[in-house]
């Protein structure tokens, strides 16, 4: 709830009259905690179940039964890193910038808490049913029915909060970083309520309304754009906000950021299609996704371009700066994900890479380096400012950039390696034209060593977070006992 109050001028007789009346309010600072905290709580979690799984392919026994096996662990992983590690830190930065660019505390408290509890209750459900086989089996939405509909209301009440916000901001113009998340907010929505549309039969199953190609079509819809608006528009807005900050420079251009936001999101929706290349799918349909795919190229780079020319003049605070590092590193692996995005998505070259490892690096191209170091910039960003203190070791967190970063690097030239090694192994043909690898089991012999290159890659990356959550409990531990809210005045405005 909006706290404020407003002074009024003393006057006395013959005295010219005071200051004018002013209007003080706080913001909410708690809530950015909360969530920060939860995010690296979630990060070390999700990774850490990355780094088993990445064991438990070249290493069959680290499969230790049932509930621990490589099926069962890998959609954890991936609920666990995108919903949980990303998803909170997007409501980090949502919840610290939007009270700043607003002027105005968050709209309601309380909704404010229901909306860190609940998604605290939702990721925990998901690491209770997707271990025990409760799943629908939609990649990035496995989970069942009765989930779909908190996730739902907990979303509304995110909304809710935030739009009430937007309500009541003493600040008029709405900058663009406030673009990207309503976009975020509103087509989430849309994506998670179309593609959960389904018909319970028990507690814990249900049958999906749409079958067959309608199905797939409608679970890409919302694949792809669940990279789009809660991987890539969210941090977009994180990137325009915080990145200036932190460069403590203006955006590079606030034009082409507003063309950037509206040829994304225009560009976008249209995408998810290419995913079904060579599939049952009707090839105008592909042929559209794979178009769309390819003009994405160029919004894409416009933010990429606008985020790094944001530092002109300001090159040389990388030196000292481990959030600029970040920030750096985050962005660059943005516009390299949503060039070869594009880029697989056209037929010839998705006709080797389609179904490989190669997709598997471009993946976590996006996800450890674009999303990973972003929230990772974030964190040494607020980390000092929401506790009021120095950050414990800038020594160690400059220590965690570059393990993460050759971490990183590691892991993908592998995934890179294996994906060309599969395409061109099961493309591969004998002078009578039959399949020269016939037996799978060719091919996966032949990935195995790349296969312990990306555990290697993922367990520095997993090292680095231990770093930093090392940095943060030292950071915090040395923090003042009392952090009241921070107060703010601005001159009243007349009615």
């Amino acid at each position: 709830m909006l706290m404020a109050e407003t002074s009024k001028p003393e006057t006395t007789p013959g005295q010219a009259t005071a200051a004018p009346p002013v209007t003080v309010f706080t913001y909410d600072e708690q809530i950015v905690r909360w969530f920060l905290l939860a995010t690296v709580l979630w990060g070390f979690v999700g990774m850490l179940v990355g780094v088993i799984i990445a064991l438990q392919l070249p290493f069959w026994p680290a499969n230790l039964g049932e509930y621990l096996s490589y099926g069962r662990l890998r959609p954890l992983h991936t609920n666990a890193v995108i919903f949980a590690f990303a998803g909170n830190a997007i409501f980090a930065a949502i919840y610290y910038s939007t009270q700043r660019l607003c002027k105005t505390r968050m709209f309601n408290d309380l909704m404010s808490r229901i909306h860190f509890w609940g998604w605290q209750g939702i990721i925990v459900s998901a690491a209770i049913t997707l271990p025990l086989g409760i799943t629908t089996s939609k990649e990035y939405a496995e989970l069942e029915w009765p989930i779909d509909i908190a996730i739902a209301v907990v979303w509304i009440v995110f909304a809710a909060n935030f739009f009430g916000t937007l309500r009541n901001r003493r600040e008029k113009h709405m900058y663009v970083a406030l673009w990207f998340y309503i976009a975020t907010i509103i087509t989430v929505a849309v994506l998670h309520v179309g593609n959960s549309l389904a018909l319970p039969y028990s507690l814990a199953h249900s049958y999906p309304i749409f079958a067959g190609v309608q199905d797939a079509f409608v679970q890409w819809w919302y694949g792809h754009n669940a990279v789009a608006f809660f991987l890539t528009t969210p941090f977009l807005g994180l990137m325009y906000y915080f990145l200036p900050k932190a460069a403590e420079r203006p955006v590079f251009s606030y034009r082409l950021s507003i063309v950037h936001f509206w040829s994304l999101v225009f560009l976008y929706i249209w995408a998810g299609p290419h995913h079904l290349n060579y599939t049952a799918v009707p090839e105008w349909a592909v042929t559209l996704g794979m178009l769309f795919s390819v003009m994405l190229w160029m919004p894409s780079w416009g933010g990429m371009i606008n985020g790094l020319f944001t530092l002109r003049g300001a090159w040389h605070k990388l030196r000292e700066s481990v959030v600029l590092k970040m920030f750096v590193v985050g962005i660059t692996f943005y516009g390299m994900s949503t060039f070869e995005g594009p880029m697989l998505s056209v037929k010839t070259v998705n006709a080797l890479s389609h179904y490989t490892d190669w997709t598997i690096g471009h993946v976590h191209a996006g996800a450890l380096g674009w999303n990973g170091f972003m929230t990772f910039g974030l964190i040494y960003w607020l980390l000092p400012r929401l506790w009021r203190t120095e950050l414990w070791s800038k020594k160690l967190a400059n220590t965690h950039f570059w393990i993460g970063t050759i971490g990183i690097l590691l892991y993908v030239l592998s995934m890179y390696t294996a994906g060309i090694t599969q395409g061109l192994m099961w493309r591969a043909f004998n002078e009578a034209g039959r399949l020269l690898y016939p037996d799978f089991m060719e091919t996966v012999v032949q990935i195995i060593p790349m296969y312990w290159g990306r555990l290697i890659g993922g367990s520095l990356y997993l090292l680095g977070v231990v770093l930093m959550v090392v940095n943060m409990w030292k950071t915090i531990k040395s923090a003042p006992k009392n952090l009241p809210d921070p107060a703010f005045a601005l001159p009243q405005q007349a009615s």
